[in-house]
């Protein structure tokens, strides 16, 4: 990653740049933003039970700080977190950045009762780690949620899915929702999450992807 590019990310990070910067200028677009791999989701009708459900999983509450309660806790997560932030490296070659994403992806998945290799998976093949990602469907962030979501089940600001807890949140939160509406079929839930159901080529590329990331705190 080149060095201006490096400092308009850190600034957007940190409040600098606005979002509004990032969804006006075309070039800055193109530089954050390679293709995407995201199918063409249709919005669902939810009943409101589901929809208040859902609304309530993606508030957010505080801080994603991983919660270790005991000694055998913190070393495997220890072991974790060195383990995949070194795979990690090609994708996301600053540590700071690896270290907010890990920790952030560990809290959400955790929370959402998700494997972590799964969403790791997922996550390399819709946006190969890009938190800027878009897709040609306008599917947004590492986990390409659709902006739809954002008015089903959030408060319909579309530019949170730039930001790195909310994108995972309401990620976790979506495809655990797509596996409770297939009973636990993981292959027709990731397809589900596509938009592309009973299609086998994304539920067998996010299930290879997976296992390059399977440990045993899985």
């Amino acid at each position: 990653m080149n060095l201006q590019r490096r400092k308009f990310l850190r600034q957007a990070q940190k409040g600098g740049v606005g979002l509004s910067v990032l969804g006006s200028t075309a070039s800055w677009m193109a530089l954050l933003n390679g293709p995407a791999h995201a199918g063409n989701q249709a919005e669902e009708q939810l009943s409101d039970s589901v929809r208040t459900a859902l609304s309530q999983a993606v508030l957010q509450s505080g801080p994603p700080v991983p919660v270790l309660v005991t000694h055998q806790d913190k070393q495997d997560f220890n072991a974790w977190l060195t383990a995949t932030s070194h795979r990690l490296r090609q994708w996301m070659p600053h540590p700071d950045d690896r270290q907010e994403f890990l920790h952030t992806l560990w809290y959400e998945a955790r929370r959402a009762g998700l494997s972590l290799s799964l969403v790791l998976g997922l996550i390399e093949v819709e946006s190969a780690f890009r938190k800027y990602a878009i897709s040609s469907a306008g599917a947004r962030g590492y986990m390409q949620v659709m902006p739809f979501w954002t008015r089903s089940i959030g408060d319909g600001n579309e530019s949170v899915l730039f930001h790195t807890q909310t994108q995972l949140r309401f990620g976790c939160v979506i495809l655990r929702h797509m596996m409770t509406r297939e009973n636990g079929n993981l292959f027709l839930a990731l397809g589900r999450y596509n938009g592309s159901r009973g299609q086998a080529p994304y539920p067998q590329a996010v299930l290879a992807a997976q296992k390059k990331w399977l440990q045993s705190v899985d």
